[in-house]
């Protein structure tokens, strides 16, 4: 895997927003930021 910024989480929000739930738990933190 490689190493998101969280930036790129930011700007991937519009797209992945809707399938946090597919994430790993300890990512909901950056996630919902």
């Amino acid at each position: 895997m490689s190493v998101i910024s969280m930036k790129q989480l930011l700007e991937a929000g519009v797209h992945f927003g809707h399938q946090t739930r597919r994430w790993n738990p300890k990512m909901a933190e950056y996630i919902y930021t």
